[in-house]
């Protein structure tokens, strides 16, 4: 199953890639390109290159490489027609597909998203001029709540009926029941999923519509908060963050997200000026979530939870989690009984103060066990100390864990080598789950070639080993092609390229342009195409053609002495040298500005013809 090249095509013309990355991290110019710290394996200072003239990126970090559609399959974990079906999305381009079936099914998902979005349109009309609506107009205002905002988050009421949105969306039982809008009840008849709530519409990473967070009004029956069903096709809980749409620019900006736990909070957090908080619906904070947010560069996450609910987190989770994808999390600190939303209005400068001072997650734990201990007597401080080393023993980390002993022994007086010496012997094995499975650096299957020692005689059967990050002169040849094409053309060959992945490289843009090459030739070849694509060459025509030709005629003298050495006779041996002798002498003649030109015009068509007969 695929979609129609032309489709694809056009879908490539039509993204604006320096806009695709930067929704996922920092992006500044510099010079013809842009740089950003790569998202794909996060870092802290900009190593990846984006080419918006190529339509390319290249990361000199962790080498990874490609186009708009690459990028968006590495950040939304999607397959290339997803990717493509999301890019397309965003630019109004209609797809066709080869294959019905799939097409069918795609097409239902969509079609299922688009249901999902017109229940937001019609929640949220129904909120600003359903007559019905006028007691949750006045819930919403009694919370901070103007017009701007409502708009901003799309702010809806699920009028208390038994099926206005139903007959308003006009759906099959069947997609009902998987958009998560609703259900047949018993009497066979279509009922909504919501009745009688504030409408909080939840929007995956792309802004598409996915599912619904409800809260009953103050005062009414049922629970406080309803969520769209786990049956809906297209919601997962376990993978969409509340406001994450609506924030990531300003946690792409900041490195860091405030991960709450009602909508209401991400809200709250916004009136006060922060806009990088999201909410987990309705579930626990998951790996899932913390990948997601990853992908939007965020380094740092702060636990904006109530003071139990931030202490009973999965202390394992969290280590392993900071350990595997280099993160900071960090609890800010809130009043007792005091949620972000209320501190918000109460207090917007104290909510501010809490996510600047909030504390790592250890710390946090560790104050909690020390504040709750009784210090006034010496089984006090025991029973303090054990309970905090209880805490600090779930920690990974060596240094760490000794920094926290430390400030144990200042808080209890309990004599620092007495509690280290508890620590270790009781220090529990290291659970599996913080085992790191972190991005680890591109290995070859043998040690990488080092280009200042670049040798362009190697054997052909056993060619070194392609490193994207060290630049060799055939490098800047396949460069030059890329970027100013009209100055090389006719003055390179295949013959030149000593290295299979780099003649390969070459040969590719001989046909077609850079992306569509990479795209063909796929591997090795591909990444250097992507390498190249996004750094212009500044480097003099006549220098890297004279350069190349050189290497290749070094090459080929290398060959033919070794084929005069295993030359049957005299005649073949002097042939041999003849030949070896005009090479060597055309050779130095590449060195000297005067007679280079006319030493390549010479060398080009004889090493071609020599590379013909010998078949490369």
């Amino acid at each position: 199953m695929g979609i129609h090249d032309e489709d694809i095509a056009r879908t490539r013309a039509a993204v604006d890639l320096v806009a695709i990355v930067g929704e996922h991290t920092e992006i500044k110019r510099s010079g013809r390109n842009w740089m950003a710290r790569c998202p794909i394996h996060g870092e802290r200072t900009p190593s990846l290159s984006v080419s918006p003239e190529k339509g390319v990126y290249y990361c000199f970090g962790c080498g990874a490489s490609g186009d708009a559609i690459t990028f968006v399959q590495a950040m939304e974990n999607l397959d290339f027609v997803g990717a493509v079906e999301s890019l397309a999305g965003r630019y109004g381009i209609q797809l066709r597909y080869t294959s019905a079936g799939e097409g069918q099914r795609r097409g239902r998902k969509k079609g299922l998203q688009e249901a999902v979005g017109k229940a937001v349109d019609f929640y949220h009309e129904r909120l600003l001029s359903g007559k019905d609506s006028a007691e949750a107009r006045a819930y919403l205002r009694s919370r901070g709540y103007d017009g701007e905002l409502v708009r901003r988050y799309k702010i809806g009421w699920a009028p208390d009926d038994w099926d206005q949105l139903a007959r308003h969306v006009q759906l099959s039982a069947d997609d009902l029941r998987d958009s998560g809008l609703g259900f047949v009840n018993k009497a066979g008849r279509q009922q909504d999923a919501f009745r009688g709530r504030v409408m909080f519409p939840i929007h995956d990473e792309r802004g598409e519509p996915v599912g619904f967070g409800g809260r009953i009004l103050p005062g009414h029956e049922g629970p406080k908060y309803k969520n769209t069903t786990t049956e809906a096709e297209v919601y997962d809980k376990s993978k969409v963050l509340y406001g994450l749409h609506t924030h990531r620019d300003g946690i792409v900006k900041a490195g860091e997200a405030i991960i709450c736990e009602g909508y209401t909070d991400v809200i709250g957090y916004a009136t006060a000026g922060i806009l990088r908080a999201v909410a987990t619906c309705g579930t626990a904070l998951t790996e899932e979530h913390v990948r997601l947010l990853k992908r939007f560069s965020a380094n740092r996450l702060v636990l904006s939870f109530d003071a139990d609910a931030a202490g009973l987190a999965a202390a394992e989770r969290v280590y392993a989690w900071e350990k595997e994808y280099e993160l900071d999390i960090r609890v800010a600190a809130l009043p007792p009984g005091v949620d972000p939303d209320d501190l918000a209005r109460q207090d917007p400068e104290g909510l501010h103060r809490a996510v600047d001072e909030a504390v790592p997650f250890l710390k946090f734990r560790l104050d909690r066990v020390l504040d709750a201990g009784d210090m006034s007597t010496p089984e006090g401080k025991a029973r303090a100390a054990e309970a905090a080393l209880d805490v600090v023993r779930e920690h990974p980390d060596t240094l760490v864990r000794d920094q926290y002993v430390i400030e144990i022994a200042d808080r209890t007086r309990i004599e620092l080598a007495r509690l280290r010496e508890l620590l270790a012997a009781e220090r529990r094995p290291r659970p599996a789950a913080q085992q790191s499975t972190r991005y680890q650096e591109p290995r070859y299957a043998e040690p990488e070639p080092n280009w200042d020692e670049y040798d362009p005689g190697v054997d052909p059967d056993d060619p070194p080993k392609f490193d994207a990050n060290r630049l060799t002169p055939e490098d800047e040849a396949i460069r030059l092609m890329i970027h100013r094409p009209d100055e090389v053309a006719g003055r390179l060959s295949a013959a030149l390229f000593g290295d299979p992945v780099r003649r390969e490289a070459f040969v590719s843009l001989e046909s077609e342009g850079v992306m569509a090459a990479a795209d063909r030739v796929g591997g090795q070849a591909a990444t250097l195409l992507r390498r190249l694509a996004v750094e212009a060459s500044d480097a003099d025509t006549d220098d890297v053609v004279a350069g190349v030709v050189r290497l290749a005629t070094d090459r080929v003298v290398r060959d033919l002495q070794l084929d005069a050495r295993h030359a049957s006779s005299v005649e073949d041996r002097q042939g041999f040298a003849q030949a070896i002798a005009w090479l060597k002498t055309q050779s130095e003649q590449l060195s000297e500005r005067s007679t280079r030109e006319a030493a390549v015009d010479q060398l080009l068509p004889w090493l071609n013809q020599h590379a013909e007969g010998r078949g490369a």
